[in-house]
């Protein structure tokens, strides 16, 4: 069977393969899943998802084209992020990461001190990003801050998205010091007061990831398998999240998975608190590390409360805690798909907390004023659910509606949005496929959501 193109999701648990067929007409085949093995040679794992794959659409052989990826396996893409000014060039660097794909494990703003250079050593990130100055503005912290990072030779990729009259000194220095190849130098992310140039530092990092993912544990041969490109799988449901803003205008993507519970929304603001947004991205993505149903499902219960979450279960705390010594992430029983819609719910709610504004009531000369504070989403128009979790359990679009019916004091949608589940899983192979065939991946998304039956 010739299936064109394959895409595989290589994550922290499981590695997914989704086959595709766009040769006569733009179809999706099917999907096999494996365990990853991500602690000894990921292609093992994604040999199986295609044995899987095989074993579902009852074919003995699989011929394609091309294989593409999204990897959040070995902790995904890690990054340190430091700029000159927290609301300022720090901001626009950290919302171009995220968005990305990134998941960002420290935040500096102006010069590097001691104790930040020994948390980069620790953290051992994928990509360190170093911004700072509009350009032609401040020009010292952002090249002291790059110079004390090579000098440090943690042969660690850099980029560069400071203030571009810097460019030239970079150069001569890292040619003087034989370390031109670790740096990367791009457009700065934050060329003018309230601008940000998110887009080029965003690409550049999926090259910079796509080069250098063989390095981390267990992806050292994962091109032997994968001869298109690989992106980080938050990345692609970003890039996948763009490609239908298109269709479906302003919209909110909720992906709760086994590890972390991801927020991506593509929006306009409302015009009536236009001048308090200047300079905000129309793409944000946020990502909620302690938010998951497998990996960090102790975790959620934690935070729900074990009374709390048994009262909802109609259960005693005893008999709570015997379901979850035996606790997967595939619930088989209807209590066990209780739980985890409740740990969903949970993960939903707090995520979609974290991520949407606030209306503030201020008083000033004139009187007393509505302020908007954070993200405002009062202009979505549609809500995809993706993740495990949010398509294979029943209802799941009722956690979305009693959120947003809850939630008087938060910037949420204003009028009726419609609820779409990502029905055939493949939102995160959509948008590494995007940037090869737009149009092709375009309609399986469509297809997925069954836009036309909702």
């Amino acid at each position: 069977m010739h299936v064109n193109l394959v895409v595989a999701e290589i994550g922290s648990t499981t590695t997914v393969v989704n086959a595709f067929s766009v040769k006569k007409e733009v179809a999706y085949l099917g999907q096999g899943v494996a365990q990853t093995t991500v602690n000894k040679d990921v292609n093992i794992g994604l040999r199986e998802a295609i044995k899987d794959l095989k074993a579902k659409i009852n074919r003995q052989k699989l011929k394609y084209n091309a294989m593409y990826a999204t990897s959040s396996a070995a902790g995904g893409l890690k990054m340190t992020v430091s700029g000159l000014v927290y609301d300022m060039t720090v901001k626009a660097a950290r919302e171009a990461a995220l968005n990305a794909g990134a998941n960002i494990h420290l935040v500096t703003a102006g010069p590097l001190l001691d104790g930040d250079y020994a948390r980069i050593e620790e953290i051992k990130p994928n990509i360190i990003l170093v911004s700072g100055g509009t350009d032609y503005g401040d020009k010292t912290v952002a090249l002291e801050n790059l110079i004390g990072i090579a000098q440090m030779n943690f042969n660690t990729p850099i980029i560069y998205a400071g203030n571009i009259e810097n460019h030239e000194r970079i150069k001569n220095f890292m040619s003087n010091h034989n370390q031109k190849d670790y740096v990367t130098l791009v457009e700065n992310v934050y060329p003018r007061l309230d601008f940000m140039n998110i887009q080029p530092l965003r690409r550049k990092i999926y090259e910079i990831f796509e080069k250098h993912i063989i390095h981390a544990p267990g992806m050292q041969h994962i091109k032997d398998m994968v001869e298109g490109a690989i992106m980080p799988t938050p990345g692609s449901v970003m890039e996948a999240a763009m490609l239908m803003h298109e269709s479906l205008g302003n919209l909110l993507v909720i992906d709760v998975g086994g590890a972390t519970t991801d927020i991506h929304s593509i929006t306009d603001v409302n015009e009536e608190f236009q001048e308090h947004y200047d300079g905000e991205p129309k793409e944000k993505r946020t990502v909620e590390g302690d938010l998951g149903v497998f990996v960090n499902y102790q975790n959620v219960v934690h935070q729900m409360g074990k009374n709390v979450l048994a009262t909802k279960l109609n259960l005693t705390v005893p008999e709570l805690d015997e379901i979850l010594e035996n606790y997967n992430y595939k619930p088989q029983s209807d209590i066990e798909r209780r739980l985890v819609y409740e740990l969903t719910r949970h993960c939903v709610f707090t995520a979609l907390d974290r991520h949407i504004g606030d209306y503030r009531t201020v008083y000033t000369s004139s009187g007393r004023k509505i302020v908007p504070e954070g993200r405002d989403l009062t202009q979505v128009q549609s809500v995809i659910l993706t993740g495990g979790a949010l398509i294979y359990l029943e209802n799941t679009e009722n956690i979305i509606q009693e959120y947003f019916k809850s939630k008087k004091k938060k910037m949420v949608p204003t009028h009726e949005v419609v609820i779409y589940k990502d029905s055939d899983y493949i939102m995160s192979s959509m948008g590494v496929l995007s940037l090869d065939y737009e149009d092709i991946a375009r309609k399986l998304m469509e297809t997925s959501l069954r836009i036309n039956e909702v």
